[in-house]
């Protein structure tokens, strides 16, 4: 017999719209509790949500206003949706690889909220590579690609869920939560959803597609690698920061070509 707080087929994706955006999502249904240990499995598809919205609010914009305006603008609209949590680890990643000197100071200078000096450099330098990045392409372009580098990047930085275990002990964790690795079948659903815009994209604009994958590829694996040399394990602000550093990889990419 079905209860209440029995789990549904939906519930877990539900749970990773819940988690990764600010969007009320949870006046819907709130998802039991477990859900929210498998919402990375879902996290690529949260980004074409995420990244539609960006994409739609840069295409619009420049329709009515200066292209420049329209991409600040995008920048802010994809802020508010996801209530700038990936910036947030991202801050927090650089503050505590900068200034930490060992696992511990590292760990603890991340689970501190407040930013110090290699956060506030790091936010001031993504923004300016990443509204840098939008401004070099034309409008219909960049928005093409927002909605192809959006779920990718978010399918790439999944690995790390894979590759490594937790940091912390569960009860330490930000979110108190800690993700489970994906399952076989989990794997295959995060590659649907990352691939799948990234293919199309690359069919309808005829970009060289080696260089476009490999690239983000190369930058999660060095930072893998500097990760679990310093941590041997990974943290959610670990996995907001190679988020967005793999995206912006992609851009760069484009503008490249």
């Amino acid at each position: 017999m079905q209860t209440i707080n029995a789990t549904r087929w939906y519930d877990r994706p539900l749970a990773a719209f819940i988690f990764f955006t600010r969007l009320p999502f949870w006046r819907l249904r709130q998802p039991p509790k477990e859900c929210y240990k498998s919402v990375v499995e879902w996290w690529p598809l949260t980004g074409w949500l995420t990244g539609g919205l960006m994409a739609a609010t840069l295409y619009a914009g420049s329709l009515y206003l200066p292209y420049v305006i329209a991409v600040l603008l995008s920048i802010v609209v994809r802020l508010l949706v996801t209530g700038a949590l990936h910036e947030d680890g991202l801050a927090d990643f650089f503050d505590g690889f900068g200034g930490g000197s060992d696992r511990e100071r590292i760990l603890a200078i991340m689970k501190d909220s407040h930013i110090g000096t290699y956060g506030v450099v790091s936010l001031v330098f993504y923004e300016l590579l990443l509204a840098a990045a939008l401004l070099s392409m034309p409008p219909d372009t960049a928005a093409l690609t927002i909605l192809a580098a959006t779920p990718f990047a978010r399918m790439v930085t999944a690995q790390l869920v894979m590759m490594m275990p937790y940091a912390r002990r569960e009860y330490e964790a930000k979110s108190k939560t800690v993700y489970r690795k994906p399952t076989t079948a989990a794997g295959i659903g995060l590659a649907v959803q990352g691939m799948l815009p990234l293919a199309a994209y690359i069919w309808y604009t005829g970009i060289r597609w080696d260089m476009l994958i490999f690239i983000p590829c190369l930058v999660m694996y060095f930072l893998y690698l500097l990760i679990w040399r310093r941590l041997h394990g990974y943290t959610g602000d670990c996995c907001g920061a190679v988020c967005l550093l793999v995206e912006l990889a992609v851009y760069l990419v484009v503008c490249a070509q």
